[in-house]
């Protein structure tokens, strides 16, 4: 469980999850105007959203959580602005991302909830 003073932002370009910490941290800065030392934590999504990548620093370094689901992709669960380089996210919509459940967008027509839960498992 993370602290409720951790604040979570998932980039919304895909990256290349062969970066590290120094690359990863330096797209936080550059990309997503924060400062990765903050403690907050940063998600990283590659272009299929089946891998996920997780940055933290805990005030002794830099961490990196990696997930990779066996099949499916991450969803977004939250309202995207467009021309914005980064989202903040909830707590639950961390466990829910990181679960790979894939919820509607908010305000979404039944017709496309219906759609988006046929989508194809891989």
């Amino acid at each position: 469980m993370l602290p409720t003073t951790v604040s979570i932002y998932l980039a919304l370009s895909p990256v290349d999850l062969r970066k590290g910490f120094d690359l990863l941290s330096g797209l936080v800065k550059e990309q997503l105007g924060g400062d990765a030392r903050t403690g907050d934590l940063f998600l990283f999504l590659n272009k299929a959203r089946t891998r996920l990548k997780a940055l933290f620093y805990d005030r002794t370094g830099y961490c990196i959580l990696y997930k990779r689901l066996d099949r499916g992709t991450f969803p977004l669960p939250v309202v995207i602005t467009p021309g914005s380089a980064r989202v903040e996210v909830s707590p639950e919509q961390l466990e829910i991302l990181l679960q790979g459940i894939d919820l509607p967008e908010e305000g979404a027509s039944p017709r496309r909830r219906k759609a988006s839960s046929r989508r194809k498992v891989h």
